[in-house]
């Protein structure tokens, strides 16, 4: 695969791509960290605080992400903090996009819930902005894509931005 741009360094607008980790999946789970992948190509994320009623933990979820609940009690931000960050992040985009809008979307509206906050976007499924062409190209792409920029699975902001890459390949290889 050809790299044609440079890391954080793309000639047009990239959807903004945001990826969540959670305590486990299911009843009871909770947001742990959030992950943006900004149009620059540029990403950032934030591990949260759990509040006093999140007391759901995965282990098997633990060994995916590497997040202990111990770290995030000691370096997390109080959600309300992760939700300002958020608003203050996408408020003027007005929309990111999730390729796990089921889960993220629940967890998102958790972390607002808990923060006593509204969201000022809102998320939407990758797949709407995906051609029938990219779908066929995006198992392999993103497969690619892992291995050419040696992205570590499983912590959001390395993972809103596999997929904004793995989205821009697929765009250029469908257009090919």
């Amino acid at each position: 695969m050809r790299r044609h741009h440079e890391e954080g360094v793309h000639p047009v607008s990239l959807p903004v791509l945001l990826d969540i980790e959670a305590s486990g999946f299911g009843r009871g789970s909770y947001p742990i960290e959030v992950g943006l992948a900004r149009a620059d190509g540029t990403r950032c994320a934030f591990l949260i605080q759990p509040a006093d009623t999140w007391t759901h933990w995965d282990a098997k979820a633990e060994l995916l992400h590497g997040i202990s609940r111990a770290r995030l009690i000691r370096e997390g931000y109080p959600a309300v903090e992760v939700a300002r960050w958020l608003n203050d992040e996408l408020a003027e985009i007005g929309v990111a996009y999730s390729d796990s809008w089921g889960y993220d979307n629940t967890w998102l509206a958790l972390l607002f819930d808990q923060a006593g906050m509204l969201p000022r976007f809102r998320l939407e499924a990758l797949r709407r902005l995906l051609s029938e062409a990219q779908m066929m190209l995006w198992r392999e792409t993103k497969e690619q894509v892992v291995h050419d920029y040696d992205i570590r699975r499983h912590r959001a902001g390395d993972d809103a931005r596999l997929l904004q890459l793995t989205y821009s390949e697929t765009l250029r290889l469908a257009a090919e």
